[in-house]
């Protein structure tokens, strides 16, 4: 499975780098032409109520054992899952066909590269308790290169699926505290799924943290929607967490461009504003770390062909606009985004420090 993960991560961030070389190269309009699908836009059918009663809707939750991503850790890692917290997962894009604009359940390819995303991802949380990480008809990569309305339209369905899942995971955990987290498309609609289901609801004293990793939360636009604060110190519950890396130097013009010219939550342009920006190794907004505080980042040992952790690797600081910065481009793989964008490693590059401040948020969470 290590030599698949890391297959998986050079595969995806090729594919990344290819994409974003032809954007800055052709334009947009070739990008479009490339991965944007070129069909309707046909809603998918309804679920139908029940539907994440079944096991098989679900990559993770406590009642699968094989072949459940979520319980994976890297060796030298206790599998300890015994912590008290509910955690709800929801994993990234790993769709890219042009065929439809949402992904179909039964799509094979898309769920292998999911199950790996859990994998490097929401294990990070399985010492703090339970993992649930629903399938669901995830928009395509494309969807976020067009302003068209089928797009939005796609990631409207794909969330639906989210809200309906994240609704049978509250049914089967009424009182547990709960910890949220995501990556990029699946940090978007948990954004959503705050604004529109936690945000001034009872639930809202339930949640130990959410973790929204890989998507840039505006301080000023997005954040008030949320119904959370952001986190300011490492004791500290019930708060949000948010990051997005960057080796040095970084150019961030293409994230900045999209988010300049977007509203946030609230309604209010985020142009101007500043993103959240939690330093993982503090565990505090806008801060600096050096590498020695990092307590693991994941590697492949190619000798081993297993995954390890590297104690001390990486640093991390937080820039004036909301970047996290981590220092010379490590070596954790030939390839990443332009720009020096470590967005695929954004769980990777802190994953042993995750799971500490996850586990540590908790404890803090029940004193109280």
């Amino acid at each position: 499975m290590a030599r698949k993960f890391l297959y998986m991560v050079t595969t995806l961030i090729m594919l990344a780098v290819a994409a974003a070389f032809v954007y800055r190269i052709w334009g947009q309009q070739l990008m479009t032409a490339a991965m944007v699908p070129s069909v309707t836009y046909a809603e998918p059918k309804p679920l139908g109520s029940g539907a994440y009663a079944k096991q098989s809707m679900w990559y993770a939750r406590p009642d699968i054992s094989r072949d459940n991503p979520a319980l994976w850790t890297p060796k030298g890692v206790a599998a300890n899952h015994d912590g008290h917290a509910a955690i709800f997962f929801i994993h990234p894009t790993s769709y890219r066909e042009r065929s439809q604009w949402n992904a179909p359940l039964n799509d094979e390819e898309s769920a292998y590269y999911a199950k790996l995303f859990i994998k490097g991802q929401a294990s990070a949380f399985n010492g703090a308790g339970e993992v649930w990480a629903p399938r669901y008809r995830q928009a395509t990569f494309g969807a976020f290169l067009t302003i068209k309305n089928d797009a939005q339209n796609a990631i409207d369905a794909a969330y639906r699926d989210v809200a309906s899942a994240f609704a049978y995971f509250l049914s089967q955990n009424p009182n547990r505290p709960i910890i949220l987290a995501a990556h990029s498309q699946g940090s978007l609609h948990l954004m959503r799924l705050m604004k529109e289901e936690v945000a001034g609801t009872p639930l809202a004293h339930r949640i130990v943290a959410a973790y929204i990793i890989g998507w840039p939360v505006s301080l000023q636009s997005d954040l008030p929607a949320l119904g959370l604060p952001a986190c300011i110190k490492k004791d500290q519950a019930n708060c949000i967490l948010g990051w997005q890396s960057f080796a040095e130097p970084a150019d961030t013009s293409i994230v900045r461009s999209v988010y300049d010219t977007s509203l946030g939550l609230t309604g209010q342009p985020r142009k101007g504003t500043r993103m959240l920006c939690t330093n993982p190794l503090t565990g505090a907004p806008d801060s600096a770390a050096a590498a020695r505080t990092n307590l693991g980042t994941l590697s492949l040992r190619d000798a081993m062909n297993e995954t390890a952790l590297v104690p001390g690797a990486i640093p991390a600081r937080c820039d004036r606009q909301g970047f996290l910065l981590i220092g010379p481009p490590p070596e954790l793989g030939p390839f990443v985004l332009p720009g020096n964008n470590y967005h695929v490693y954004d769980y990777g590059l802190f994953w042993a420090n995750i799971r500490a401040d996850a586990n540590e948020r908790l404890k803090i969470f029940l004193k109280h």
